[in-house]
């Protein structure tokens, strides 16, 4: 009897563990894609564009391993880790836009995967409703500033640069993912934003 008891404890701390992990995933922006907005204009257009890179991310970094992290396609290529930072580095590009703050070149904060990830997630959802709430995209301009110069983009760079290159390296997350033997999450539906049953 003392046995079983002590199995079905085990059982329960390892469901509760499990259960604990998954909901701690599920609290991360992007395990599904948000409503989308009633009302159509730039803002709201912008948005939603970035909500779906959340949701691609969300995905295309959901469970990867340390041999995914370390995989490298050829020898010039980047390692899916150094895709990662690219990412991040765009995400946080896009996000200071709508903050409308200056990109200034600063040291790299040393961070693990799982925190890169996090806060990469965090930057996309910051940006993505912050356009929700607004009317005129003309006012988020890129500005990048380098020491004394200083140079501004039209959020339309925005869409063709630091958006566009974002979701190609998120797909190049999935390619690399795939060839590392750990594929994407076939539930995945990008058209809907869920997960399929």
């Amino acid at each position: 009897m003392q046995f079983k008891t002590n199995v079905l404890i085990l059982f329960l701390i390892s469901f509760t563990m499990a259960t604990a992990q998954d909901n701690k995933e599920a609290q991360l922006p992007y395990y599904e894609i948000p409503d989308y907005p009633e009302t159509y204009n730039a803002c709201t257009v912008a948005a939603r564009l970035i909500d779906g890179l959340g949701f691609r991310y969300y995905w295309a970094t959901e469970g990867l391993r340390d041999e995914d992290l370390a995989f490298k396609p050829s020898e010039e290529g980047r390692t899916t880790a150094e895709t990662i930072d690219h990412l991040f580095g765009l995400t946080r590009v896009i996000m200071n836009s709508t903050l409308k703050k200056p990109n200034i070149q600063v040291d790299r904060e040393e961070m693990t995967f799982a925190e890169k990830r996090k806060k990469t997630l965090e930057q996309i959802k910051t940006a993505a409703d912050i356009l929700r709430q607004c009317e005129d995209l003309s006012q988020f301009t890129i500005v990048f500033e380098r020491g004394d110069n200083s140079s501004e983009y039209p959020f339309w760079n925005n869409i063709n640069g630091p958006i566009a290159d974002a979701l190609w390296h998120c797909g190049q997350v999935v390619s690399h993912r795939r060839t590392s033997g750990n594929p994407f999450n076939s539930k995945v539906s990008v058209f809907s934003g869920k997960l399929r049953n």
